[in-house]
């Protein structure tokens, strides 16, 4: 089956979060299984993309009354077909998103070109359309082009990374889209009075997944539905979940890059290796008895960094250290700074992000912290599942589905005292060595590739 995909980011050529990693690992593993899968991204000023070769000079597209001549340039990578579209008066600029007042209509073209290459360089049986960036995708399918005959037959299916990122622009730029003004309506586009572009493709997709059975449920409901939650229980029947994979041949504690040492459940002497070159590399003592614990994370209140904040000044008093990259809210940021001056013998933290660094972290650490207000998957928990570091998380979405009280610890509560419970199993478990490495074993033993996830959207490929 030949599936084209349309996204805003994808590895190794673009990537800001968790998305660019699917987009460089499930078609990869999609070919592996027997698919002809390409994929459609903006070529950015960040992007990164030798090799890549001409296949269409001056496509024209039109967004409304806005024309545009485009570029696409394609490159063959681990078997999938990787399409850019070079639109330099769109795309070249300094941030692939930014708070650029045009970004509905950068967008809008994404969708616009990855149509006209499903129509005249890669036929697909079905356009898999990631996040809002690419929800126009649907609509424009289905009613600017209804009478296409190139595209009768074609199905699409619209995943969603994370249901608080929804493309929600003014009114106003409704003008900017030429889509028939009669779709600006409660049932369609319009959202509190906004054009919704992840709306857009909720309605008009013919199947929506998400990245964890937990969240597809979750975001069924007012908490986690981010004001989509009716919309979302009206669309049931064509909402599932499919919990994203990871790439092993990146995270991989026998083989890892970025490692002093290897090791493996078998053999953890490399474990400990690793924790002495951490300590050492992040100028904390050479304690190997006390338990580190390591964050790798965004600094945002969605990952639970109040709840840390509420529980700081016992951290400080325990027999812990720990170990945080990262960036974000500065409150957050301060809140590790002043961790690591009160306490320089126990904290560390690095401010950024540093991908050699984080491999180090996930190696070296003992316990991986992860206390998110909800996480539609999250991949870091299975990284340090697979590298013996046990992960404490907050159970959900995907951390609940991987996570389980064999191979770590969770709590469900939204506070600072469930946390700090949490955190307490853990250390208590932690002076228990042989249970611990038992704990490590398992979770080392669990597999998360992509091959398992990858079938799975074959099926539901099929199914459409």
């Amino acid at each position: 089956m030949k599936i084209l995909m349309v996204a805003s980011e994808a590895t190794p050529f673009a990537k800001t979060g968790g998305l660019a990693d699917v987009l460089g690992s499930l078609p990869p593993a999609l070919v592996r299984l027997g698919d002809e899968v390409g994929v459609v991204l903006p070529k950015y000023r960040v992007t990164e993309a030798p090799g890549a070769e001409p296949v269409w000079l001056a496509m024209p597209l039109w967004v409304g009354p806005h024309g545009y001549t485009v570029d696409i340039h394609r490159l063959i990578h681990r078997g999938a077909h990787y399409f850019f579209v070079d639109c330099p008066l769109l795309y070249d600029r300094p941030e692939i998103y930014g708070t650029y007042p045009d970004n509905h209509i950068r967008f809008a073209l994404l969708s616009q070109a990855a149509l006209g290459i499903a129509r005249h360089l890669f036929r697909p049986a079905v356009l898999h359309a990631h996040d809002w960036q690419a929800g126009l995708v649907a609509p424009y399918l289905r009613t600017t082009f209804a009478g296409d005959p190139t595209f009768f037959g074609l199905h699409t299916l619209l995943t969603i990374h994370n249901m608080g990122y929804q493309g929600n622009f003014p009114a106003a730029a409704f003008a900017d889209l030429g889509l028939d003004p009669g779709l600006y309506n409660p049932g369609g586009l319009e959202f509190w009075n906004h054009v919704s572009y992840l709306k857009a493709g909720i309605v008009w997709s013919d199947a929506i997944n998400t990245v964890s059975p937990t969240y597809a449920r979750e975001i069924q409901t007012p908490a986690y539905g981010s004001g989509m939650d009716d919309l979302l229980r009206v669309r049931s029947g064509k909402l599932s979940g499919i919990l994203n994979g990871v790439d092993y041949e990146e995270w991989n504690p026998e083989t890892g890059p970025y490692q002093v040492a290897h090791y493996s459940a078998r053999d953890l002497s490399g474990k400990l290796a690793s924790k002495k070159a951490l300590l050492a590399e992040l100028g904390l003592p050479l304690n190997i008895q006390r338990p580190l614990i390591g964050v790798v994370s965004r600094f945002a209140d969605q990952k639970g960094f109040d709840l840390v904040e509420g529980i700081a000044a016992w951290l400080a008093d325990q027999d812990v250290g720990m170990v945080a990259l990262g960036s974000g809210q500065k409150k957050f940021e301060d809140m590790f700074r002043q961790l690591a001056a009160l306490r320089p013998e126990k904290f560390a933290v690095r401010i950024g992000y540093d991908d050699a660094l984080s491999h180090r972290i996930v190696a070296g650490a003992d316990m991986f912290l992860m206390p998110s207000q909800y996480e539609p998957c999250g991949l870091s928990q299975i990284y340090s599942l697979r590298y013996g570091t046990v992960p404490i998380v907050r159970a959900t979405g995907g951390l609940a589905d991987t996570v389980d009280e064999d191979t770590g610890f969770k709590f469900v509560e939204y506070a600072p005292e469930a946390l700090l419970e949490a955190i307490e199993r853990a250390l208590q478990t932690f002076a228990q060595r042989e249970s611990w490495i038992v704990r490590m074993q398992r979770g080392m033993a669990k597999d998360f590739s992509w091959d398992s996830s990858a079938a799975e959207y074959q099926r539901l490929f099929r199914s459409l």
